[in-house]
């Protein structure tokens, strides 16, 4: 890959990432991503006649095994290690709302 990436690119992948980014930011990334962009582009150098896809780059064989139910843990057992808890329930952050995010 010879042309590199634009900062218009950069604005629109940013958009469908959902990542507010000043011009700096954009500008920088630009040349960041066409580097890497390069270096992917290089394995369609690759000559891989005859080589067979795979999903895993090792042998691997799943072992699954019968699900079969068992006895329940307790609600206590269940938030006995939990960093928050306002039995019967965890306690997280609030992750939603306020007009938080990215």
């Amino acid at each position: 890959m010879s042309e590199r990436l634009t900062d218009d690119d950069v604005k629109k992948v940013a958009k469908l990432a959902r990542l507010k980014l000043n011009d700096e930011q954009i500008h920088a990334f630009a040349g960041q991503l066409s580097d890497v962009l390069s270096y992917v582009h290089k394995l369609d150098e690759l000559d891989v006649t005859g080589v067979e896809p795979m999903a895993h780059p090792t042998d691997m064989t799943n072992r699954f095994r019968d699900d079969t139910p068992g006895r329940p843990i307790s609600v206590d057992q269940a938030l006995a290690n939990a960093p928050e808890s306002d039995p019967p329930f965890f306690k997280v952050p609030k992750v939603l709302g306020d007009g938080g995010g990215a």
